[in-house]
């Protein structure tokens, strides 16, 4: 039987809207148990995949940051042409960063950062992590163990070239957001392997708007959404977006 695999989602629900971005190397699915808690509290949910994600691996890698910028941006208008005029945004890891670009170049109603970076490994170990993933995904898929090592050395050879990019994103957003003054909902785990937890704390920090939170999850991972805290995480970003000045 073919594997089925996660799949961008729109859950239609009241008129305010809600633009759900997942991380680097994620999917909709990371995202997905938020969506449907908001859909029942009257929130639109859009989740869309950026390009190379949810699908094999081999394309991943010839994508970069501004594909990925570019679906963010295609997404939103999605949502405006569906006739939804409020969009808050509320992003997973890199969806995050995405998210901060995002209200500094369009009107947004709010932020919701879940365990954004601000700074970045070497692209050596950023490389390895694709290469985990794609690991992952292969044996989802049913592969065995000596064709996926073939395929991995394969991806090996061709490398990532946009990785610096990637970077170069992550540096611009933190040296843009002193100019936010966008409702922004800060969180983050304690116990997160994968980004600098500290993140958090910079985009607080360097943020100007005046209405602004961060809170800390002691006991969940990097994929916070889907963690042991994740109903306490729903319940916290739902009274954030409801708090906001919506005008429906």
């Amino acid at each position: 039987m073919k594997t089925q695999f996660a799949k961008p989602f729109f859950f239609e629900g009241g008129p305010r809207a809600v633009l759900l971005l997942h991380g680097f190397t994620g999917s909709s699915a990371d995202v997905r148990m938020l969506g449907r808690f908001l859909e029942k509290h009257d929130y639109t949910c859009y989740a869309p995949h950026y390009k190379g994600h949810g699908v094999e691996p081999e394309q991943l890698i010839t994508t970069g940051p501004s594909d990925w910028w570019h679906d963010v941006i295609e997404s939103y208008r999605f949502l405006k042409e569906k006739g939804y005029d409020e969009i808050a945004v509320a992003g997973l890891s890199l969806g995050g960063v995405y998210g901060l670009k995002l209200a500094l170049n369009e009107p947004v109603k709010g932020v919701v950062t879940m365990c954004s970076p601000m700074t970045m490994r070497t692209t050596e170990i950023m490389f390895q992590g694709v290469l985990e993933y794609a690991s992952a995904f292969k044996k989802r898929e049913g592969k065995k163990e000596d064709q996926i090592a073939l395929e991995i050395e394969k991806m090996k050879a061709h490398g990532m070239a946009s990785l610096p990019e990637l970077q170069q994103l992550i540096t611009s957003v933190r040296e843009s957001i002193d100019m936010l003054y966008t409702p922004v909902f800060v969180t983050q785990s304690r116990n997160d392997q994968v980004i600098n937890p500290d993140s958090a704390t910079m985009i607080y920090e360097t943020i100007e708007s005046p209405n602004k939170r961060l809170k800390w999850f002691e006991n969940s991972g990097h994929v916070i959404t889907i963690g042991p805290e994740k109903e306490q995480l729903h319940e916290d970003i739902l009274m954030f977006l409801n708090d906001l000045q919506w005008s429906n």
